[in-house]
């Protein structure tokens, strides 16, 4: 059987051998040329994921058939038979690679940690016999991204992917869905510190395993994060379209709890920021209030373990990213007057009010308020300046460029010390 033998694309081609239609009729469907379409069919695990999932969509091809012809599948892996220690596995592995593979990336993030979860995402790594349970796991991965510990929740990354994986054996909803969030955590914080090579990979299994579960809120965490990282690799675009569609799946479960409407709420802002990047001010302005007018009845403080705790105050600071993103710096610095780090729960939030802030003052041109907004995020999350490749390139132009500015040489100190 092609799933058997792990032949997604020729699952693609069979599918649409069976409707009759042309190379030429499916790529229209899709948005890419018949040529794009052969390649897909001869060799779909070196094509974009993205497009496979929607060729396969097309010709009926179920997800979790995708999934399991990818070799991404419970079914796809071998059962196992040792426990491994609760330890990346490539702890063992060569020192000079673990030191060189990623030299180059300038990342605070432990090299070493990185190349970890390359290996992870590349071979699920045997299950490690925890006994603790899968969601408290999770939420404890979920409190190092909010901490702005970056390099620790890495480091667990791989072992919670392998034990997810295990766990999603059953193939029911909850496992699954657990899954979805693994991967969409770990494309969060790749996406954070510039790996968007690895992040998209992890986007799209999210996003595959949350088909594969049928959860809307699982849906939208990946959506949110494949929307991230198709802006950071030029597709703004491609990101608008993604998103929309995640925006009536949520819509569709009628917004009966305040986990679905804090879903619709991150939905409609990620929807507006990815239109402002794509260029489409209509668009991310009618969002970007349509958000403001559906968080109005939010908490200011939504309860631990929510997958969105969004907020009417984290909404204004979406509205600062949009107007940046709009290039209009002066309504970015007057959507966030209102904003301080009280409003916001987790350090990673308060540094990235921070971050936005300064982004909004730089592109204004203010050198001096600049780098107050980025001394505040360095004390409150150091990684948030550290480790993001676009802060960390505005340091240094405020080094190369205002080096005598308020401020510029106790940032530059402060985020070239030791974490």
């Amino acid at each position: 059987m092609l799933m058997d033998r792990q032949d997604a694309g020729g699952l693609v081609r069979v599918g649409r051998e069976v409707r009759g239609w042309r190379q030429a009729d499916l790529g229209a469907r899709i948005g890419c040329s018949a040529s794009t379409v052969s390649r897909l069919e001869t060799r779909a695990r070196h094509a974009d994921l993205t497009l496979l999932r929607h060729a396969a969509g097309e010709v009926g091809v179920p997800p979790h058939v995708l999934v399991a012809s990818l070799g991404l599948g419970a079914s796809s892996l071998p059962p196992p038979t040792t426990v491994a220690p609760d330890r990346p596995r490539c702890a063992q592995e060569d020192p000079m690679r673990r030191r060189t593979l990623l030299a180059a990336a300038g990342l605070t993030a432990p090299t070493t940690l990185l190349s970890c979860l390359d290996d992870a995402l590349a071979a699920t790594p045997d299950p490690t016999g925890s006994t603790i349970p899968l969601d408290r796991r999770l939420a404890a991965a979920r409190s190092r991204f909010d901490a702005g510990q970056n390099a620790v929740l890495l480091k667990a990354l791989p072992s919670l992917l392998a034990d997810a994986h295990h766990a999603a054996r059953t193939r029911q909803e909850i496992p699954l869905s657990r899954l979805s969030a693994t991967y969409s955590l770990a494309a969060q914080v790749l996406t954070k510190v510039g790996r968007y090579d690895r992040s998209r990979l992890t986007a799209d299994r999210a996003t595959l395993y949350a088909e594969w579960s049928g959860s809307p809120l699982a849906a939208a965490a990946a959506a949110r994060e494949l929307s991230a990282v198709l802006r950071h690799q030029g597709q703004p675009s491609n990101a608008q379209r993604h998103i929309m569609g995640v925006v009536s799946l949520v819509e569709a479960t009628g917004l009966t709890t305040d986990a679905q409407a804090s879903a619709y709420v991150q939905m409609l802002c990620t929807t507006s920021y990815t239109a402002a990047v794509a260029g489409d001010r209509n668009q991310a302005l009618a969002m970007i209030q349509d958000a403001a007018r559906a968080a109005r009845d939010l908490p200011g403080k939504p309860p631990a373990g929510r997958l969105f705790p969004i907020t009417p105050a984290a909404v204004d600071l979406y509205a600062v990213g949009v107007h940046w993103a709009l290039g209009d710096a002066g309504a970015a610095i007057e959507a966030g007057r209102g904003l301080h780090p009280g409003q916001f729960r987790t350090a990673e939030r308060k540094g990235r009010m921070h971050t936005d802030l300064a982004r909004a003052w730089w592109q204004w041109g203010k050198p001096e308020q600049t780098a107050s907004e980025l001394l505040s995020a360095v004390r409150v999350a150091p990684d948030e300046v550290r480790d993001r490749p676009a802060i960390r390139r505005m340091v240094t132009e405020l080094q190369t460029h205002h080096a005598r500015a308020t401020g510029v040489r106790e940032l530059t100190a402060a985020v070239s010390a030791k974490a």
